[in-house]
């Protein structure tokens, strides 16, 4: 990082503040706060404010070349040192939920997030705190789903600065592979499930009649969604697990 030593400014207001260049970019402080420091000079009478102004260079260039962090005014943007591997990870949740995600999805990586920072006992993320987590996961199904869950998160940490990616060292357990055999008669199972259940039955004449996934996309069909001689059903995008217009 190239950094020059701060300078003291009045602006067209008489408020004081230090400008420095990162890299060849410049920027401004008029305070202390975001390094961490009470320091603000306009706080003071006018006759005191480049004293107290050329502390707050002294401060920034100080902790600047330690490596303190500093971020971009009203941004995630880093213009200086490291982000902890808690601050990534909580970067990487953020970015997720902006995403165009279920809620439960999000819920799911809120959850895992929040298991594994609990898990950590200082700033770094090891292998040892994911396998700690995943460890209580005893079925190969279950921690596979979770591991895989968990690695979109971690792969969008590393994305926002994490130096290192501890899922590299947990592999995938082996799940034995279960034979889902077809209905022979599909006509008398779905007859035997009218008699159970009305909806259930409708249900499944949609799911296989129309192929549509038995979860969100048949039960937020609404009447709009039919042609007028109910031959055919219309979703858009977001409707569907696809993203595609069926």
């Amino acid at each position: 990082m190239q950094l020059n030593y701060p300078k003291v400014h009045t602006d067209k207001n008489k408020c004081v503040f230090v400008s420095f260049y990162i890299n060849n970019k410049r920027y401004r402080l008029y305070s202390g706060k975001r390094i961490g420091y009470d320091i603000n000079p306009n706080y003071h009478p006018l006759n005191e404010r480049f004293a107290v102004g050329h502390l707050l260079a002294a401060k920034v260039y100080d902790y600047l070349t330690k490596g303190g962090k500093l971020e971009a005014y009203r941004s995630n943007l880093l213009l200086s040192g490291m982000l902890t591997d808690k601050e990534c990870l909580k970067r990487a949740l953020e970015v997720k939920y902006k995403g165009d995600y279920s809620d439960k999805y999000k819920r799911l990586l809120s959850g895992i997030y929040k298991a594994v920072t609990d898990n950590m006992q200082g700033e770094n993320l090891t292998s040892k705190h994911l396998n700690n987590y995943l460890g209580k996961y005893s079925t190969g199904v279950s921690f596979n789903t979770i591991r895989r869950h968990l690695n979109v998160l971690i792969n969008e940490a590393v994305k926002q600065g994490m130096s290192h990616n501890p899922m590299k060292e947990i592999k995938a357990r082996k799940a034995k592979a279960i034979l889902h055999k077809p209905f022979d008669d599909i006509k008398s199972v779905i007859e035997e499930i009218k008699v159970f259940n009305h909806n259930l039955h409708l249900c499944c004449l949609i799911t296989y009649g129309c192929l549509l996934r038995p979860h969100r996309e048949i039960r937020e069909l609404c009447w709009a969604d039919f042609s007028e001689d109910l031959t055919s059903i219309n979703l858009s995008g977001h409707r569907n697990k696809s993203g595609r217009n069926r």
